[in-house]
């Protein structure tokens, strides 16, 4: 049986946040990260720095972003809607491109389909036109005056039919030009695909194909799960259960491994054997400490964090500000295997400036001179790579940890004077 502990310390073993990097990352390590976690979700927040490359932060360290668009330019990494919209490998992308019936769990299928019946002719012209004129961007397509200011809920029509196009598997994206989406014809992206697109392998992928893999994916990157946190990984419909879990534990495909204080059974997938079994002996040791995006993989499930980390956490950049209690764009503080606070930052840019404009720690958390060092270290490191190495710090809960985790920061000359 796993202790509580354990079974965090495997969890972040599986999603590459159990140590630091032990070297300078490589090209190759964005690719490789994306295909351990199985998905890399996306999202256009850019407060500090995007989702997505936030995520890869917190694994491989002071990388350039431009590997990660760089990857999806050479055709090594592809988007495609699988938690949400995601980077996923290349090597993947069959899996996430079966037929319209299954793939039509997902809201976004969905919703696409539903606007291509009710839109077909404008949606069926624009196709038609790319297939002439070539790849576009949405910014190609004029706003009307008449619409107010740009947002995900004012979209044009435009980039509402892309999106729609691109959800249902005639469109995919090429490349990204200052993070938007530059549109192509699947058939094109996929022919330039490393490694190539077998298209005769996935035509022969049916329902329960598809489920399985998704189902065997999600345990691998999750190290050790809950049934009912499976579904969520790949937003899977039904949800998963113990019964469905039996024929994959019959096979050695998956092991069952109880957690104590678990009511459920927990599961790992056979890949993690040895980290499983260095966990059982307390070989597994936690030494990373990292900010975290709020669409990273570990906390994304808010039910998941909080049964393993004991993390109470929710996004509240779509809460209304007065009933916030953290801040807009608030970073989990993940420390040596546990969630010891919350941060909430924007960077200046123009500026070169890091803001924090408050800190919070757990309840119970001590903010002892190893933790102050950390974060020092990781709020400096972070602020340096994001190309704003100013810190401001602003308030922090307790009070009594501005002081000295200012005095922290100014060792580094990282604080801007007030």
């Amino acid at each position: 049986m796993l202790s509580p502990a354990q079974a965090r310390l495997l969890q972040l073993h599986a999603q590459g946040l159990l140590q630091p990097p032990r070297r300078r990352p490589h090209r190759d390590d964005v690719v490789a990260m994306v295909e351990r976690m199985r998905l890399l979700q996306i999202d256009t927040i850019h407060v500090v720095a995007r989702s997505p490359y936030l995520v890869l932060h917190a694994r491989l360290g002071a990388y350039p972003t431009t590997w990660l668009d760089e990857a999806l330019a050479q055709g090594r990494l592809a988007e495609c809607w699988a938690h949400e919209a995601c980077f996923v490998s290349a090597a993947d992308i069959a899996w996430h491109r079966g037929g319209p019936d299954q793939r039509m769990h997902h809201w976004a299928h969905r919703s696409a389909a539903r606007m291509h019946r009710e839109q077909r002719a404008d949606m069926d012209a624009m196709l038609a036109g790319i297939r002439v004129s070539g790849p576009v961007r949405a910014a190609d397509f004029a706003r009307s005056e008449a619409m107010a200011k740009p947002g995900w809920w004012e979209w044009k029509p435009e980039k509402r039919w892309l999106e729609a196009w691109f959800a249902l598997g005639e469109l995919m994206v090429a490349r990204r030009d200052n993070f938007q989406r530059v549109y192509d014809l699947a058939e094109n992206v996929l022919a330039r695909l490393d490694p190539p697109f077998d298209a005769a392998a996935a035509d022969m992928l049916d329902a329960a194909a598809l489920r399985r893999r998704a189902i065997i994916d999600s345990v691998r990157a999750l190290g050790v799960t809950q049934a009912a946190w499976i579904a969520d990984y790949f937003r899977l419909r039904p949800r998963v259960t113990d019964r469905e879990l039996a024929p994959l534990l019959a096979t050695g495909e998956l092991l069952a491994v109880p957690v104590r204080g678990w009511v459920a059974p927990g599961y790992v997938h056979r890949d993690h054997a040895d980290a499983l079994a260095k966990a059982r002996r307390g070989r597994l040791r936690a030494t990373h400490t990292a900010l975290l995006s709020p669409f990273d993989p570990l906390v994304w499930d808010r039910a998941r964090a909080l049964a393993m980390f004991d993390f109470e956490y929710s996004i509240e950049c779509y809460t209304p500000a007065a009933k916030r209690r953290y801040g807009y764009f608030v970073l989990p503080i993940l420390h040596r295997g546990h969630m010891v606070g919350r941060l909430d930052a924007k960077a200046h840019r123009g500026e070169g400036v890091f803001e924090i404009k408050a800190l919070f720690l757990e309840p119970g958390v001590t903010p002892n001179p190893t933790l102050l060092q950390a974060l020092a270290k990781v709020i400096a490191d972070t602020a340096r790579w994001h190309g704003t190495p100013v810190v401001r710090l602003g308030r922090t809960r307790p009070a009594t940890l501005m002081k000295p985790l200012r005095q922290a920061l100014n060792t580094s000359r990282q604080v801007a004077s007030d």
